[in-house]
């Protein structure tokens, strides 16, 4: 395996546990990928103008740089035991935690991140660096969730829109590097009354929109059966609320992945309500799939 071959898999940690479990999914990922693996700590402290170096009756190897080469050095050590033979390199980079993974991410094949590390609040399910990586960076970014497992398919989210497509695309692809199924998920609703003095549209036929939404399912994975002969292609329509349905899904996934945003989202957000809702809500890594320069 050549892992010096094209963009490197970046992940970024922390010192925490849910760091190490990014580490030792990113180093599979590269791996799957034939890349290096690029492990970056993020060191917030000369813009504080604090004292970096060990303190003046202190052991030499105290200090806050010490400590942050310390934790990219565990992190490094990780991802060689998780994947023998990768090749992985380790660096502190001075700067805040996202605009550092941002910078990262911009020339790399994919970035991982945990779901929440260090400072993270006992009731947020998923760390604001996490979400705003998730939401800016260039290029897919998989946050690690749930359980990691290397069975189960391959789940993507389906709503018939352009970046939708990019993640249908990007599903396949992994699917046939795990060479497992791939599961296309297309939810939808029926427009009936939701409160008192709701009323039905004039025009309702159900079989006629049921119709019409296998229609956007199918075209959806056309093609992809030519392309991936090797990956058993599914597609799952089901009734119901999108996030509902896809973190259903995500129960028995090894990998969910979504556009960042599809139909229904407002133009100001970068990363739709349903992406936003699988990623704090999944029952395994989540991938997010946004065009190269989006934003």
């Amino acid at each position: 395996m050549n892992s010096n071959t094209g963009a490197p898999v970046v992940v970024g940690v922390d010192g925490s546990a849910p760091a190490l479990d990014a580490v030792r999914l990113a180093a599979r990922e590269a791996t799957l990928r034939q890349r290096s693996l690029r492990v970056v700590h993020a060191f917030i402290w000369p813009q504080l103008n604090v004292p970096l170096g060990p303190p003046a009756f202190g052991p030499p190897e105290g200090g806050l740089r010490s400590q942050a080469e310390r934790v990219v050095a565990e992190a490094v050590a990780e991802a060689e035991k998780a994947a023998p033979g990768l090749t992985v390199t380790g660096e502190v980079v001075d700067g805040a935690s996202t605009p550092v993974l941002l910078g990262a991410a911009h020339d790399a094949a994919l970035t991982v991140v945990g779901n929440r590390g260090l400072g993270g609040f006992g009731g947020l399910l998923l760390g604001s660096t996490s979400t705003q990586v998730a939401e800016y960076a260039d290029g897919p970014v998989l946050v690690v969730r749930g359980e990691q497992r290397a069975d189960g398919p391959v789940v993507v989210g389906v709503d018939g829109s352009e970046l939708s497509e990019l993640a249908v695309a990007f599903a396949a692809e992994e699917a046939a590097r795990r060479e497992t199924r791939l599961v296309a998920v297309h939810a939808w609703l029926n427009p009936a009354p939701v409160g008192p003095g709701d009323v039905l549209p004039l025009v309702y036929d159900v079989d006629a929109l049921q119709s019409e939404e296998e229609r956007v399912l199918a075209e959806s994975v056309a093609g992809l059966a030519k392309r991936y002969p090797q990956v058993t292609i599914e597609q799952r329509l089901v009734r119901g609320a999108p996030t509902r349905v896809l973190v259903k899904a995500s129960a028995d996934a090894q990998l969910v992945v979504v556009g960042a945003r599809g139909h229904g989202g407002l133009a100001g957000m970068l990363l739709g309500s349903v992406s936003h809702a699988v990623l704090h809500h999944a029952y395994c890594p989540v991938a997010v799939v946004r065009p190269t320069g989006s934003h």
